[in-house]
């Protein structure tokens, strides 16, 4: 906030106790007219829907409308009223409906294998964010019923007998400074079912994916905070069964990946030494089993995500 004049306001979403009571300070101090912009009401958006999928969208959707029509007005272009209760202006809907914001809440079918393979990408790096997104995943995956969202059109006539079952797969990777212990529990409690999750190094590598095109990886690569990421896992996973913590070293085995580095692979999670290899690995499990959809959540870090977008769309 800046000091100004006090008929431009500030605008903000409903925030914790002790936030919002930041805000009001200050913007006492700085004679700043603070506004709380409410959630988007859904049927503003004359029987469409967001184009950013999740719940929190209509937050942000609200925010945008007040900020919008409040440039409008201070601008001198003519607008309605917005207190109505009709829909919101046409420009409005428009761009409510068609915005687009890769790496958050995006649905992305594999190139080479779009009915086997499909990514859930949200760059998701906060507790709140992580339950969002836990959540949109939840929805999207639940009972299979979101093929329309899919860029590609199934047989129209698809005998009970081919119905494909479904695995989830979490491919996860966050900056060191984050603490996993807040993180992976919100994605375990309101998540579905991980079959697997897959961690990758902190800095990946950017390398067409290709069984020519692997990448060159460095022998010495430090993978320590991915094994951290994964004993976390592991314990969460076990804690989650009711089990007692084990000895990982017990319960994990040492394999080689594509890059011939030898990495700990346990029941629930294993450990990549670049993400064009676990790429390769998800392409390489949804060739084998042609009757399961693979699908794959991205989440923990925006860097992650803008990486699998490059290399999925390769």
């Amino acid at each position: 906030m800046e000091r100004n004049n006090h008929e431009i306001p500030a605008f903000t979403v409903l925030q914790p106790d002790e936030a919002m009571h930041v805000l009001e300070e200050k913007a006492s101090k700085l004679n700043v007219n603070l506004q709380v912009a409410h959630p988007l009401d859904a049927n503003l958006l004359n029987g469409l829907k967001l184009a950013l999928e999740g719940e929190h969208q209509y937050l942000n959707a609200g925010l945008a409308v007040a900020l919008c029509s409040t440039w409008l007005q201070r601008t001198g272009h003519p607008i309605i009223n917005f207190n109505q209760t009709g829909p919101l202006p046409e420009p409005f809907i428009k761009g409510l409906t068609t915005a687009s914001l890769q790496g958050r809440a995006q649905i992305v079918p594999d190139i080479e294998s779009p009915e086997n393979l499909v990514f859930y990408l949200d760059g998701a790096h906060s507790p709140e964010s992580m339950e969002a997104c836990a959540r949109w995943f939840s929805l999207c995956t639940r009972d299979d019923n979101h093929l329309s969202n899919l860029n590609y059109q199934p047989q129209q006539h698809m005998d009970e007998g081919s119905k494909k079952d479904t695995a989830q797969i979490l491919l996860f990777n966050c900056m060191s400074v984050r603490d996993p212990q807040l993180l992976l529990p919100r994605l375990m409690r309101t998540c579905v079912c991980f079959q697997k999750a897959l961690f990758v190094p902190n800095i990946s590598v950017y390398h067409k994916v290709g069984s020519q095109a692997l990448p060159t990886v460095d022998p010495q690569v430090d993978l320590s905070w991915q094994f951290a990421l994964q004993r976390a896992w592991e314990s969460l996973m076990q804690s989650d069964k009711g089990g007692e913590p084990r000895n990982m070293d017990q319960a994990c085995e040492e394999v080689k990946d594509d890059t011939g580095m030898s990495v700990t692979s346990c029941k629930n999670s294993s450990v990549f030494s670049s993400l064009p290899s676990a790429i390769k690995w998800l392409r390489d499990t949804a060739q084998k089993d042609r009757f399961v959809r693979f699908q794959v959540l991205v989440t923990g870090s925006l860097h992650l995500v803008g990486d699998v977008l490059r290399l999925i769309k390769k």
